[in-house]
């Protein structure tokens, strides 16, 4: 058989089997061989030739992708957020390589990114789903556009990013593996784990490890740590956009919102509610404001550097200059991450929302 039948088979064994205490190992080794072989399904389709796939620059503050079927409005929204040149058409696939806008929205810069559209399959590399994949894994956030006539496309989506190693809306769980070249495999957890010593020795197993110490911070399930054994997972943001509302009925509109209440509802053509889609984009980013201030002078309170939740010094420096990382001396710190006003600090040390610094560079 091939990889797809193999597939096929072991999602109708686990849809068969009923979960209960006495399945739940038999289904977690289950799970684990439908991941290897999803995995293998994507690296086949990566390996395949027919051209270079999509090389897209990052720039700006943050970047983010439009993802959804084709002709749901993805060029028309990047036209109008940003002013790009998206081609725009009503027929599949009219956008055939990546095109990069820029949002600027409450001082920072955004990069927005216009993709093919992603259909079925796409994780198994059709519809040029292995190109806007790689192109999904390496920005900051999601922002998947629906039709409001074909919501449904979300479940769509979601399951081919899955499938692809995207999770959408997670935390990554705090789960370290170490190989070691003898012992067997040992398990140690901080808490009391919903998954048994046994079924974390059988996914290792399957996955040919047989000597390593697994530490468990998180209560995790068995999916997560299979994530955690693979060690190729993304974990990124998403939101949901719901285009095309102009078009819609009173009734097909009530339930659209039924199904996706948590969605902001707009119309790119006509420019309905697009502020809206800037906050959500611009909220969803957790930027972080941090004002710099020069040594023995006053800080710059009117234009602050516009940043990423969890930022550290060493990342402050590499934004500025190319060469402030390696002539890095000290820093000071006032604002919430300082124990207190004008603590010294090292390139790891981590930046809070309204933090005042000052980068101490060797001349």
């Amino acid at each position: 058989m091939g990889l797809h039948e193999d597939i096929q088979e072991v999602e109708e064994e686990i849809k068969k089997t009923p979960y209960n205490k006495a399945t739940s190992h038999h289904i977690g080794k289950l799970k684990a061989k439908l991941a290897r072989l999803r995995d293998e399904v994507v690296k086949k389709a990566a390996s395949k030739g027919g051209g270079e796939g999509y090389s897209v620059r990052k720039s700006g503050d943050a970047t983010v992708t439009l993802v959804g079927f084709p002709s749901v409005g993805k060029s028309t929204l990047l036209n109008k957020l940003t002013g790009a040149n998206s081609e725009v058409g009503a027929y599949e696939f009219t956008t055939l390589d990546v095109i990069p806008g820029v949002l600027e929205y409450n001082n920072a810069t955004i990069q927005i990114l216009d993709v093919p559209g992603l259909v079925k399959g796409a994780a198994s590399g059709r519809g040029r789903g292995r190109e806007v994949i790689s192109v999904v894994r390496n920005c900051d956030l999601v922002v998947f556009i629906l039709d409001v006539f074909q919501n449904y496309h979300h479940d769509v989506l979601t399951q081919e990013l899955y499938d692809a190693g995207i999770r959408l809306n997670q935390e990554e769980p705090d789960v370290v593996i170490k190989r070691q070249d003898r012992g067997g495999v040992t398990v140690s957890s901080t808490m009391d784990l919903e998954i048994s010593e046994d079924l974390v020795k059988a996914v290792l197993n399957d996955y040919k490890i047989h000597n390593a110490h697994v530490l468990i911070r998180d209560n995790i399930n068995v999916d997560q740590l299979i994530d955690a054994v693979m060690g190729n997972r993304v974990y990124i943001p998403a939101v949901t956009v719901v285009n095309k509302v102009d078009m819609a009925d009173e009734f097909v509109l009530k339930k659209c919102k039924e199904g996706y209440p948590e969605a902001t509802y707009i119309s790119a053509d006509k420019e309905q509610n697009l502020e809206a889609v800037k906050e959500l984009i611009f909220d969803a980013l957790d930027f972080i404001r941090i004002y710099l201030k020069p040594q023995g002078g006053p800080a710059d309170m009117e234009e602050p550097l516009i940043v990423r939740k969890g930022v550290t010094v060493g990342d402050i420096c590499d934004h500025l200059h190319r060469d402030f990382r390696r002539k890095f001396r000290y820093s000071q710190v006032w604002g919430n991450s300082a124990k207190h006003p004008g603590q010294r600090a090292g390139l790891d040390h981590v930046l809070e929302d309204q933090d005042l610094l000052t980068l101490i560079i060797a001349k």
